[in-house]
């Protein structure tokens, strides 16, 4: 019988997947069946550590995200939960024997998002490793399923990506962070002094991390490749978006991608991806 609470701990990661971010679950549609359950599993248990320092403004932050780091402590000493995310969560790690130390490292970057943080290069190279690379780290143990050469091999990229898929949330979300959470992440950059000097910078370095990136999504494996490609695209034209608008703009709008836009993507992707990838 508990199979059936597996299953629907994982439908309940899988729904808020779909209920956050259509990019992602536009992605993970892309991967292979028998991988998408626990990249699902690793996406709802990092927007629930989002969520917490994000949005639940009028409730003590401090106190939930404590409790978090303690409800996840106790989940993969148990191996079982009875929060459905942390239950799909903790049954992926130890399926795919994913390195708890990372996990550790995400929850101190959230950690860092409930204090006020004058970031210096030392500080923000911490937080985007905790934030994101982490992550994309966790995603990467799933998609060599635990082949520690591969994993080796591939690390240096994924790590990449995920700094590049952060850097360009930065820039989207400069807005809300800056006006209503009272955040600035790039290093030494006083925000009301933002220009487009400044933002032609910060686009320079994420630029690179791109360039080597793509050149890693090449070498994943048949069952990932083609969905961490349709990601890298979707955010490649967000990031085209964000530099087509003036530093202004950008500290007072959020930058976004129609779903219409993101569907079209999916398609030329696809047709990219066989030209450039088979």
């Amino acid at each position: 019988m508990k199979k059936l609470f597996d299953e629907l701990s994982y439908r309940v990661s899988k729904e808020t997947t779909k209920q956050y971010s259509t990019s992602f679950s536009l992605g993970i549609l892309a991967l292979s069946p028998k991988i998408r359950n626990p990249i699902y599993a690793v996406y709802g248990y990092v927007r629930l550590a989002d969520e917490i320092v994000d949005s639940f403004h009028g409730y003590d932050k401090e106190k939930l995200l404590t409790k978090f780091r303690e409800e996840t402590a106790r989940a993969l000493d148990d191996g079982i939960s009875l929060n459905p995310i942390l239950q799909s969560f903790q049954d992926t790690v130890h399926r795919f024997d994913i390195d708890q130390k990372l996990i550790g490292q995400f929850l101190d970057s959230m950690q860092m998002d409930l204090q006020k943080v004058d970031y210096n290069s030392d500080l923000y190279k911490q937080y985007i490793l905790g934030s994101a690379e982490v992550v994309g780290l966790m995603c990467l143990q799933i998609f060599v399923e635990g082949n520690v050469s591969e994993f080796e091999r591939l690390k240096p990229f994924a790590m990449k990506l995920g700094s590049a898929f952060q850097k360009v949330n930065f820039l989207r979300d400069m807005k809300d962070d800056y006006q209503i959470l009272g955040r600035s992440y790039f290093p030494d950059v006083d925000i009301s002094l933002f220009d487009n000097k400044i933002k032609a910078d910060i686009e320079k370095d994420i630029e690179k991390e791109f360039s080597e990136a793509l050149s890693g999504i090449k070498k994943l494996p048949n069952s990932s490749r083609f969905g961490v490609y349709l990601a890298y695209r979707y955010y490649i034209s967000l990031f085209r978006k964000i530099k087509r608008t003036s530093a202004h703009k950008i500290i007072n709008k959020r930058i976004r991608i129609s779903n219409s836009r993101k569907i079209s993507l999916m398609m030329s992707s696809y047709l990219q991806y066989k030209t450039s990838f088979l």
